[in-house]
Parts: C-alpha cells; sequence; structure tokens
C-alpha cells in the first residue's frame, strides 16, 4: 500500500468512528464520546494536512473527507436529541440545511451543469459552530461545563449560522442557473 493513501484511510476512520460515537452518546457515555473526538479532530487535520503537504489528493479523497465529517457530525446531533441534550428543532434544521445543500446540488448538476463543490465562508462558520455546540453539549453533559447559558448562547448562534449558510447556498445555486440561462439563451440568438 502506498503513503499516498493515508488521507483516505483516515477518513474511512472517521467514518468507522460514527457507530462507537452514536453508541456510546446514546448510553450517556460522554467522557468517553470526548476522547473519540479528539481522536476524530486529529484525523480530520492530519488527512488534510498530509493531502495538502504532499500532493495526496484524490477524488475519492473529496468525497470521502467531507461525507466523513457530515456522518459524525449528523450522527452526533441526532443522538444528542434522542438523549435529551439537544432541541430536535435544531437538529432538524441542520439536516434540512444538508439537504437542501444535496439536493441543489444534484438538481443544478442534472439541468445546468457541473458543480463547484468549495464550500462557502458562510458554510465553514456554520460547520465550526456545529462543531463547537457539539462538543460543549458533550462536555457539559461528562464535566457540567459550559454552563447552560453559554449552551444556550452556542445553540443560538448554531440556529442562525445555519440558517445563513443554507440561504448562503441557496442563493448561490440560484445566481449559478440564473447565469447559465442567460448564457445558454444569448447563444441561441
Amino acid at each position: 500500500m502506498s503513503l499516498r493513501h493515508l488521507p483516505n484511510l483516515l477518513c474511512v476512520l472517521r467514518i468507522l468512528m460514527v457507530y462507537p460515537v452514536a453508541h456510546w452518546i446514546l448510553q450517556e457515555r460522554y467522557a468517553d464520546v470526548m476522547l473519540l473526538f479528539a481522536v476524530a479532530a486529529s484525523t480530520d487535520g492530519l488527512d488534510g494536512f498530509l493531502a495538502k503537504r504532499f500532493g495526496w489528493t484524490s477524488k475519492l479523497g473529496r468525497f470521502l473527507d467531507p461525507l466523513a465529517d457530515k456522518l459524525l457530525l449528523l450522527t452526533v446531533f441526532i443522538c444528542l436529541s434522542v438523549n435529551g441534550d439537544v432541541p430536535w428543532l435544531l437538529t432538524g434544521l441542520v439536516l434540512l440545511r444538508d439537504l437542501v445543500i444535496v439536493f441543489g446540488a444534484i438538481t443544478y448538476k442534472l439541468l445546468f451543469g457541473p458543480v463547484n463543490g468549495n464550500p462557502t465562508i458562510a458554510s465553514k462558520i456554520n460547520t465550526l459552530a456545529q462543531i463547537v455546540y457539539c462538543l460543549a453539549v458533550v462536555a457539559a453533559a461528562a464535566y457540567q461545563w459550559p454552563p447552560q447559558w453559554a449552551l444556550l448562547a452556542l445553540g443560538a448562534f448554531v440556529l442562525f449560522s445555519t440558517c445563513v449558510s443554507g440561504i448562503d447556498y441557496t442563493l448561490i445555486y440560484v445566481r449559478r442557473a440564473q447565469a447559465v440561462v442567460r448564457e445558454r439563451s444569448s447563444g441561441r440568438h
């Protein structure tokens, strides 16, 4: 096996961590979940570093990395909601945003052509907010820190950034589609 496949293997490892993370959250083994979060964050950082530093990027890696991150994050939100630690409304909104992005990309690709899959600034802020919020919720359950007011503030920011990011992606798809339609119609005249 070539070392160039290491970033993809680290992504697969993160995907395999989804089950133990979900299982331990549902068992309320929050301190153990914090350890798995640390491992997941390390593998995420390491695979990104290796891919960029050594040019070990691939089409598979560009698919696996965001898939691993989304599977883990959505699983954490859902399991924390099952346990009553995160409001279902917030989890539903996070899931809805991701569905809007995926179905928007599929629709755009089918009707207009290739999709630029680069995340926006709003999306990066939203993902960071979601990660920090989930870490804080698990830490509060495990160690009674941070305090409840901090969780509420972080949850409110996740709500806000999720809405902004979803609207941002929708507007991007609409603008790109309009540009393609204008280009196609001007080519016909």
